[in-house]
């Protein structure tokens, strides 16, 4: 016994000095994480702080894999200590990068989002807040991506071009698609230009109106009035033709169509339009000081065409924003469809008129005859 331990004294007690080094390095970060929990949980105390727990697993991994690897020391040859150790050395450095990376990430995140907080509580506009914040944590991630590259010989050529400052375009521009560039530049045009932001309501087409609730580095989301989100590529919308009901004015004309028969009476039926629409609570006096001295209707109604078998009636009643205005236009049909009911204005049913040749109409009433006598 004491041969072994005066031959294997150095790697022994090697083993046990690495052992405990690994073993106070993984209380230490328990400690640490400990801490930090508390801080972010005093702060923030809705959220899980999922960035310590990242963290925490990646040095705990970390110690681990550079315990192994010292141990491994003892069982290689003394010309093979250069490249392990470079190796160790790799291990440390990118382990270091990636728990720099995810804090300054996390810093990142937390600071646009205390800011943006702070913009909606003064009710200023937070959209380019939170556009520049994925910029800024893509921006993080790319540089951590950049440094972690530099460890490797072969490729710090890559690294220290796009560190370089054009070289981040030109590194960009040669790994993303076209697709992804065009996304990316028609984010900014939106946030630059701002043809719509956070928080107003659009339309793109009939089947996507809703609340602009983001607008990523990709994509804009939109939340519509069944409460489901549509996802629709910045590059797209871009290009698209939209309304933004908030845009300037809110103030909304609301068209309120309805179509009643010929034999209806057509002064009765625009007065009980009018009337309706005055009468609903949403209803906004849009007239200038000019036209009330000239003691025009708050609501103008008109016959807009004449169909097959209806005469179409239009009112323009305004609300104060889309919202209002759609929920008068729904009340409103429904209270004309009532009043017309009880005044007698019908609204007509869309008929055809089948025209017959004489043989075919012979036919026709032999096989009614036919069908009699059967029964």
């Amino acid at each position: 016994m004491i041969s072994f331990w005066n031959t294997h004294k150095e790697a022994i007690i090697f083993t046990i000095a690495v052992i405990g080094l690994v073993l106070l390095l993984r209380y230490l970060t328990k400690l640490l994480r400990a801490w930090l929990e508390r801080r972010f949980r005093k702060r923030n105390p809705q959220e899980e702080p999922t960035t310590i727990h990242l963290v925490q697993r990646i040095l705990n991994a970390l110690w681990i894999v550079l315990g192994i690897m010292a141990l491994g020391f003892l069982f290689i040859d003394e010309e093979q200590h250069q490249a392990a150790s470079e190796n160790f050395y790799i291990v440390l450095y990118l382990g270091f990068v990636a728990v720099l990376t995810l804090v300054l990430a996390s810093l990142t995140q937390t600071w646009f989002k205390q800011s943006i907080t702070q913009k909606i509580n003064q009710h200023q506009d937070p959209t380019t807040y939170k556009f520049i914040r994925y910029l800024a944590i893509f921006g993080v991630y790319f540089l951590g991506g950049l440094l972690a590259i530099l460890a490797f010989p072969s490729l710090r050529g890559v690294a220290q071009t796009a560190l370089g400052g054009a070289g981040v375009i030109a590194v960009i521009a040669g790994v993303a698609s076209q697709e992804a560039l065009s996304n990316l530049v028609g984010g900014i045009f939106i946030i630059t230009f701002k043809p719509f932001k956070i928080g107003d309501i659009i339309k793109v087409d009939e089947s996507m109106v809703g609340t602009v609730t983001d607008i990523t580095l990709r994509h804009t989301i939109i939340r519509n009035y069944k409460n489901k989100m549509i996802v629709i590529p910045n590059s797209i919308i871009n290009k698209e033709k939209l309304i933004n009901y908030d845009l300037g004015e809110r103030m909304c004309c609301q068209w309120v169509e309805v179509a009643i028969s010929y034999d209806s009476d057509i002064n009765l039926a625009k007065h009980i339009m009018r009337e309706e629409c005055e009468d609903h609570p949403n209803l906004v006096d849009n007239r200038s000081e000019l036209d009330k001295y000239h003691n025009v209707k708050k609501v103008i109604v008109r016959v807009i065409s004449l169909d097959d078998s209806s005469v179409t009636l239009r009112a323009w009643a305004w609300a104060a924003n889309f919202g209002d205005a759609f929920e008068m236009k729904c009340d409103l049909y429904e209270s004309i469809k009532k009043r017309f009911d009880k005044e007698g204005i019908s609204i007509p049913l869309p008929h055809r008129t089948m025209v017959f040749k004489e043989d075919q109409l012979e036919k026709l009433k032999s096989k009614l005859a036919h069908s009699e006598i059967e029964n």
